[in-house]
């Protein structure tokens, strides 16, 4: 994803500020704080990076393919550069993080590494630049939450809004570099992630989706240790906010969902019924590896729970096929699993060494590139069928959709989500973005519904 759109700017700005934005929902939302850094100190944010004065990358290293993307970019802007040469070029985030002067040495036209514990540095890393010197500040801390700083919303559609309630993750997954790049686990306090919610609804914001890489483990505490707040205490105070506004969560881990969070979805109509479930992998010798701390059989209980508690819930999940010694047998496992599991949709990839990981360090990249693609072929195979079959079970019924805005293929069109985070498309008429509607639903793709509106809905 590229972000480069504010929604707001000081009116005494003098300098531009052009951010793309690689990766996940939670770099996004680190790159809105890193505008609003930039805002207090005189930037606003452009579109047009011929006319930056400091160009950002925030980036993201999940995968290699995620950093190719980003090598690839930073040589396109070594040609932009030239014909701007006074501009300062950064490379922020999780690869700024893991490679750390190794950019500085490789793209001669870096200025700024930053990781994403450090953004509050930026302004004075920027005057060292200016000075002529490079600049990095890559130190993890254990408490920076950046909770009382108001984010630039960047690309915003001026309905959704992501809020960061955590950073960094304690779950060392043998895959996951982000406990790296990242750091610990550290919760934001409930009043500021309540005050920021009740500020984009106070200023026409609809749906608010809580960021974290775990947020079931979210836990606010006093000096003592004691814990005051809890994931799902909450969910149940942004609830209170106002009926008309939608709250979502991602992500979870499996091992850390509650009863307690699921029976506070049940209880609120406006938390939605959507829950990422990320399972890894279906055979329980793999998750093992993995270090996931469930099995097969647990991860297939739980999600049982979910769907005793809340029947009509949307589920999700992430795989990783072909990872270290994975076996044709044990990757038969996870196509089971998703041929039972019925997820609505998932984030399937091959599995791709991170250099740094326990993985990395302990286990050989043992299965060929071909086996990686065709096993993952296999798993999208079946998804792509599940997919389908659930939306088209859907043909008839009526959905609660919140307008986002036009959509992708038709300015005649409008789009949304339902509770289930399933995209709904209906023909634009007179209705208007951030309105909530019903929508019959007279036909569906692998991907979306399509229907016609039978009622906008009065709060």
């Amino acid at each position: 994803m590229r972000g480069v759109v504010a929604d707001q700017a000081p009116e005494t700005a003098t300098r531009n500020l052009y951010i793309e934005t690689y990766g996940c929902a939670m770099n996004l939302a680190d790159s809105e704080v890193v505008a609003s850094i930039m805002a207090d100190k005189g930037f606003k944010t452009t579109q047009d990076i011929q006319q930056a004065d400091v160009v950002f990358v925030n980036t993201c290293s999940i995968r290699d393919n995620a950093e190719a993307h980003v090598w690839g970019r930073l040589r396109e802007i070594k040609h932009q550069k030239k014909t701007n040469p006074g501009m300062i070029v950064g490379v922020l985030g999780c690869m700024a993080e893991r490679l750390k002067t190794q950019l500085l040495e490789k793209e001669q036209i870096i200025d700024i590494v930053v990781g994403p514990d450090a953004y509050r540095d930026i302004p004075q890393l920027i005057t060292q630049v200016e000075e002529g010197q490079k600049a990095v500040n890559v130190l993890l801390s254990r408490e920076e939450t950046y909770a009382e700083i108001t984010p630039v919303r960047l690309s915003s559609n001026g309905v959704t809004a992501f809020i960061s309630i955590m950073r960094g993750c304690d779950n060392m997954c043998s895959f996951c570099v982000v406990p790296f790049t990242r750091g610990r686990e550290r919760s934001r306090d409930a009043e500021s992630i309540v005050n920021e919610a009740k500020h984009l609804y106070n200023i026409g914001y609809k749906e608010v989706t809580l960021l974290g890489q775990n947020v079931d483990s979210y836990k606010e505490v006093t000096a003592e240790g004691e814990v005051i707040c809890t994931f799902a205490q909450l969910l149940e105070k942004v609830a209170h906010i106002a009926p008309d506004l939608r709250i979502r969560f991602s992500s979870s881990h499996p091992k850390d969902i509650t009863d307690e969070v699921l029976y506070t979805m049940k209880k609120y109509d406006n938390i939605c019924n959507y829950i990422h479930f990320p399972l890894q992998s279906g055979n329980s010798r793999i998750l093992n590896l993995m270090n996931r701390t469930y099995d097969r059989e647990w991860f297939m209980t739980r999600l049982a729970k979910i769907r005793e508690v809340i029947p009509n819930c949307g589920v999700s999940t992430d795989v990783i096929a072909g990872f270290c010694s994975e076996t044709e047998e044990e990757h038969a496992d996870t196509l089971d699993i998703f041929r039972n599991a019925h997820f609505n949709f998932a984030f399937m990839y091959q599995y791709s060494e991170r250099p740094g990981t326990l993985a990395a360090r302990r286990y050989p990249d043992d299965i060929p590139a071909d086996v990686k693609h065709r096993r993952l072929n296999e798993i999208i195979q079946i998804q792509h069928a599940n997919s389908k079959v659930l939306n088209e079970a859907e043909v008839g019924k009526i959905q609660t959709v919140l307008i986002e805005g036009l959509s992708k293929k038709s300015d005649q069109e409008l789009r949304g989500r339902n509770d289930q985070n399933t995209v709904v498309i209906f023909p634009k008429e007179n209705y208007q973005k951030g309105q909530y509607v019903k929508v019959l639903v007279e036909r569906a793709t692998q991907t979306s519904l399509i229907g016609k509106v039978v009622e906008v809905i009065q709060f």
